[in-house]
């Protein structure tokens, strides 16, 4: 595949989970795929490298927690070889009241018209306050 290809493979993957096609969305990830989401693994719940089926359940339980989902904005895309690089923004309301609006930086590595690997760079903090600590009483 080209930098053309890749870019529009990226581009779909976002466009399928914008729209809540989580099944369409890890349909293009490679089986043998590997998600480093940032932070320290161990110091938070969603830290660390995980597989297809686990970066499909973290997704799952993302959605389940959200309104509507979650809206993945696309605002630009390098590519160079066979990786993309992807600025992305996240927008949705949790079911608990509070707004998760997140920006990102993925890498994205191409094998064979797959998602191989991704490299997910967030704001964790907002990630912590957002969906894990515990509401003000």
């Amino acid at each position: 595949m080209n930098s053309a290809d890749n870019k529009a493979l990226a581009g779909q993957f976002f466009a399928r989970f914008s729209a809540g096609d989580l099944t369409g969305a890890v349909a293009l990830l490679a089986d043998d795929v590997t998600w480093w989401s940032a932070g320290k693994p161990g110091l938070g719940p969603v830290t660390g490298v995980r597989n297809k089926e686990r970066i499909a359940r973290v997704f799952r339980s993302m959605s389940e927690q959200l309104k509507s989902g979650l809206a993945m904005n696309v605002k630009g895309m390098v590519a160079e070889g066979d990786k993309v690089a992807v600025e992305v923004e996240s927008h949705g309301e949790l079911r608990n009241g509070r707004l998760y609006n997140n920006e990102y930086h993925f890498l994205l590595t191409m094998r064979d018209g797959k998602i191989a690997a991704a490299k997910e760079y967030y704001d964790t903090h907002h990630v912590h306050a957002t969906w894990f600590a515990e509401s003000p009483k």
